[in-house]
């Protein structure tokens, strides 16, 4: 065979295949349409809903007795709830009549009786709440008045039978937690009075911002434009009206680039706290440098002739001339370890505080009340007051600090800090701390970090 004819056979082949695989795929398509056709067929087709047979019911319904509903009505009795503010030039007579109250017998009892007269005192704005049947004869009547400053008790009039009742209780205020933070420009108040961010900051917390950075800044001398602080505090809140400050719970100073923070720390048990740094360590002192607020030093701890007995012998502590009845408050946190009176030093009190440290108090002219041996104090507690009883030739606190029992001179100690919290306490302040500095950072502008100390 030459090659013409091997190409034209090849040809032929590739022709004779190609009519083989169109006559499969022709085949199959036609199975498969016969199997479409198929189940076309036998699938079945959904009825019409407008040919569906339809069956109508009716059934006869009793309808409730509204004579006996009215009936039933009238029989309970119906109260009344409503509350109004106090407006100016208003009177008992005025505030009842909103109130709804037709009610003499009540008008009379508040005006006369002690707890509930304190309800005449509310100022414009305050809230008054009432609960009156349908004939206005008062069931309950509700207000909360302040009483020593800052704090707020609730009082209710209550009907009993023929008569009423007045009960009083500690209000419930809400509770909140404000964050703020300014800039100096030229002073710290004028800051805080700048309403920046919708609120000025109270002189309450300014002082206690002042109080817990003051050893680390001299707030007369120290500030300088630019330097700004960041504050976390709580104020409490009474029908939507802010009545009072608390306890600032964080602060943050940044001076001359700066940042001294510190925390609030509570001891859950004790419920003694004080403030500490970011790492746990107290910046309170540990002892107070004196225990009374004093003239002078009369005698200082050295040795002298005694003023009594007119010997040569060392006194071990410190006299602090002070008008008589001055209040001596404890220098540290401690527990009375010694109430009463003990020879020469006359009434005379005797603190241990944290490791072997104790101070010890003579001369009062009295105990503070209820002052009694085990009872633990709080650093700047009243233990008692200024007097002459023992060997004292005039009035003033004989104030001794003592190391392991041993007298030490109190005006040589330095530096000393409180004592340092337990690993359980470090664990929960770190976990309070961690909070606080995630407000401070959210308080501070961007890139206005500071070196921390």
């Amino acid at each position: 065979m030459n090659p013409i004819q091997k190409i034209t056979g090849k040809r032929w082949f590739g022709l004779a295949e190609t009519s083989r695989k169109t006559r499969i795929i022709a085949g199959g398509t036609a199975a498969l349409a016969l199997c479409a056709f198929g189940a076309t067929a036998v699938a079945p087709i959904s009825p019409d809903p407008a040919d569906l047979p339809v069956k109508s019911i009716s059934q006869d319904l009793q309808l409730p007795n509204l004579s006996d509903q009215i009936a039933a009505l009238q029989q309970d009795e119906q109260q009344f709830i409503r509350e109004e503010r106090v407006r100016p030039g208003d009177s008992l007579a005025s505030v009842f009549t909103r109130l709804g109250i037709e009610d003499q017998q009540a008008q009379a009892f508040v005006r006369s009786d002690k707890t509930a007269r304190a309800i005449l005192s509310l100022k414009t704005g305050k809230r008054v709440q009432a609960e009156t049947d349908e004939n206005g004869m008062l069931l309950t009547l509700r207000a909360t008045v302040p009483v020593n400053g800052n704090e707020f008790k609730t009082i209710t009039v209550s009907r009993k039978g023929e008569k009423f009742v007045s009960d009083v209780a500690p209000a419930q205020l809400e509770r909140r937690v404000e964050m703020r933070s300014r800039e100096i420009s030229t002073s710290l108040y004028a800051a805080t009075d700048a309403n920046t961010d919708g609120a000025q900051i109270p002189d309450t917390v300014v002082n206690q911002i002042i109080e817990m950075f003051s050893t680390n800044i001299d707030f007369r001398g120290d500030l300088k434009r630019g330097d700004r602080f960041n504050v976390v505090y709580e104020t409490f809140w009474m029908d939507g009206e802010m009545v009072k400050t608390g306890r600032v719970l964080a602060g943050e100073f940044i001076n001359r680039g700066v940042a001294y923070q510190s925390v609030w720390y509570e001891d859950p048990v004790t419920k003694q706290g004080g403030y500490y740094s970011l790492d746990g360590k107290s910046l309170k002192k540990a002892f107070l440098k004196s225990p009374v607020a004093f003239n002078r030093i009369s005698s200082g701890f050295s040795m002298r002739v005694h003023p009594v007995f007119g010997t040569w012998k060392q006194h071990k502590g410190v006299d602090m001339a002070a008008p008589m009845g001055t209040p001596i408050r404890a220098s540290g946190d401690g527990t009375v370890d010694f109430v009463g009176v003990s020879n020469g030093y006359g009434n005379m009190v005797v603190l241990k505080h944290w490791s072997n440290y104790s101070t010890a108090y003579g001369h009062m002219s009295r105990f503070a009340a209820n002052l009694r041996k085990g009872q633990k104090v709080a650093q700047g507690d009243v233990i008692g007051y200024v007097g002459t009883t023992g060997w004292a030739t005039g009035p003033h606190l004989h104030y001794e600090f003592r190391i392991g029992g041993q007298a030490t001179d109190p005006m040589k100690l330095k530096n000393l800090q409180q004592q340092p919290l337990t690993t359980g306490e470090l664990n929960r302040f770190r976990t309070a701390a961690a909070d606080m500095s995630h407000r401070f950072s959210l308080l501070t502008p961007a890139g206005g970090a500071m070196a921390a100390r």
